[in-house]
């Protein structure tokens, strides 16, 4: 079984960095595990700096949706991050919430069967203004009941404010 460390917090809050000092502590070379897909020129770019960001002692995987497919027994792996994984069946769904969260539940579950340790980075977009369009507000309610789904599985959780981490759970 895993042992889960959620990290959670703002966007440009220190997340990503606290996440992979935490693997480097615990691991010489640990995993990284990108959700993210290229949407755009702009993310193209913020994808190739969190690359450059990381050493060569960093395995890297880029992954969509099916997180439990990699090999990550014994391993010390950041997932960075919750919030474009679950973009990725929300989107592949056509918008619908509970299929996404099915599905987000399910491949989350397989994923904690293996014996590795997770350091799982996720954003808190519910504490800002409510979004102007339906699937916005949609997503927003995705996006906290999976927070709430990993949070009570998780051995601890870390809400990051200005860099600094605080310990919720």
């Amino acid at each position: 079984m895993a042992r889960v460390t959620f990290i959670t917090g703002g966007a440009r809050s220190g997340k990503s960095k606290y996440a992979q000092q935490l693997a480097l502590q615990q691991s010489r070379l640990p995993v990284y595990i990108a959700t993210a897909r290229t949407w755009d020129a702009d993310f193209m770019e913020r994808i190739d700096k969190h690359r450059d960001q990381r050493g060569p002692e960093w395995t890297t995987f880029e992954e969509e949706k099916r997180l439990s497919s990699l090999p990550l027994e014994g391993r010390v792996a950041v997932i960075d991050c919750v919030t474009l994984w679950i973009t990725n069946y929300f989107s592949d769904s056509r918008y619908d919430v509970e299929a996404s969260l099915e599905a987000c539940q399910k491949e989350f579950d397989a994923l904690v069967q293996q014996d590795t340790d997770l350091i799982i980075i996720g954003n808190e977009i519910g504490m800002g203004v409510h979004a102007p369009t339906e699937a916005g507000r949609k997503f927003t309610d995705l996006h906290g009941w999976i927070n709430q789904y990993i949070a009570a599985r998780a051995n601890r959780v870390i809400f990051m404010v200005s860099g600094i981490p605080l310990t919720v759970k």
